[in-house]
């Protein structure tokens, strides 16, 4: 792979990252703590077109690919992951609908959803099935010419804020499964939110679990064909963007500690003169560079429609997610006593790295799937 932006890819994550520095950084300790969703920043980037970065131009997008989505969520993300985060969930919904949505259906949503007038939401996980999605208990029955749809649904991020929400239910016998479950848009406004997660990480955009009874949805709500929502989302491939929020809190946590050891003296001399110090910054940087490459590459595979796609994002996942950690850390223990006050960034920079690591399937899970391409090969 050309490891090497392009100069139009350059050209984004400088003004992702200016506009980071301007627009995020400054506010980012204030939204986390109070709980506050981004609304201002992301009505700035829908000003700039990146809520519809990856959704085609015909539809009021920018159409550009993975390798872009990765650049902007990493610099969003080393600003406030937040950010990265509702970006990147909207963006997922988006390209669910553009790629197995009727024309219809891409007609009335994605061009809102561009313009960020509309925000989309993912509805798939449950209380008991995480990981293992086929183990969904919300199901979706015949009702004249829609479907009754009963159930909940967990880890819904966004649905505060979010306008519709892409809902899985199985529309099928057991014995199909995977091939029994169906995805439908569903208003948030017909979705009773029954608790909020007071959670450690992410809290500028708050998950929640849902909950609906015999609620109503017509046909033409339901985005793909009848039973194929769970192998159609093996075809996404926007689930780089957990690996390009790590890569953004490596990066972060980097910048910050060499800002912090240039500046606190002890001993007579700044501590980032001591060798220890020097060597866990070199470490550290190491952690963002390869992170990032590894994550890089999963995105061009991606935009390649490679094979290898899928197993490469995995490896990019557990890689840059527990860089994320180990660098947040290490960050903190550079700046000692206070690392661990709001004073400074890198708690919350460590609180959201750990997240990642559960978000988009436990690390033990992409490893699995690491395991399993290479048991094949």
């Amino acid at each position: 792979m050309p490891f090497r932006l392009t100069d139009d890819q350059r050209e984004l994550r400088d003004e992702l990252r200016t506009f980071t520095d301007e627009e995020v950084i400054p506010v980012a300790s204030t939204l986390d703590h109070a709980g506050t969703y981004p609304n201002g920043i992301l009505s700035g980037l829908a000003d700039r077109g990146v809520t519809g970065l990856t959704i085609g131009e015909s539809y009021g997008g920018r159409g550009q690919g993975n390798v872009e989505l990765v650049v902007t969520i990493e610099e969003l993300s080393a600003g406030l992951m937040s950010v990265g985060a509702a970006l990147a969930l909207h963006l997922g919904v988006a390209a669910a609908v553009e790629e197995f949505g009727t024309e219809r259906q891409r007609d009335e949503y994605l061009p809102e959803m561009a313009r960020f007038e509309t925000v989309g939401a993912l509805g798939l996980s449950e209380e008991n099935a995480g990981s293992d999605k086929t183990a969904m208990e919300t199901r979706a029955e015949r009702d004249g010419s829609g479907w009754s749809l009963t159930g909940h649904k967990q880890w819904v991020t966004n649905v505060r804020e979010a306008d519709v929400v892409l809902l899985y239910a199985k529309t099928g016998p057991e014995d199909d499964a995977p091939e029994n479950v169906s995805a439908f848009l569903v208003p948030t406004d017909d979705l009773s939110v029954a608790h909020e997660w007071d959670a450690i990480g992410g809290d500028s955009v708050p998950t929640a679990r849902v909950e609906f009874e015999d609620l109503h949805v017509p046909d033409d709500r339901m985005v793909g064909q009848q039973g194929t929502a769970l192998t159609d989302r093996r075809e996404l491939t926007g689930g780089v963007n957990l690996p390009a929020r790590a890569v953004g809190i490596a990066r972060a946590s980097l910048d910050v500690a060499v800002v912090y050891a240039g500046e606190r003296e002890q001993f007579g001399q700044p501590i980032g003169e001591f060798q220890g110090v020097e060597w866990r910054l070199a470490e550290m940087a190491e952690r963002v560079e390869t992170a990032r490459l590894l994550t890089l590459r999963a995105a061009e595979a991606a935009d390649r429609g490679d094979a290898d796609a899928g197993t490469l994002t995995s490896m990019a996942k557990v890689h840059a997610t527990e860089a994320a950690v180990e660098n947040a850390s290490d960050a903190m223990d550079v700046h000692g006593g206070v690392g661990f006050t709001s004073e400074y960034p890198v708690e919350r920079y460590f609180r959201d790295a750990k997240l990642l690591t559960v978000a988009g399937g436990p690390n033990d899970v992409h490893r699995n799937t690491v395991a399993d391409a290479v048991s094949s090969e």
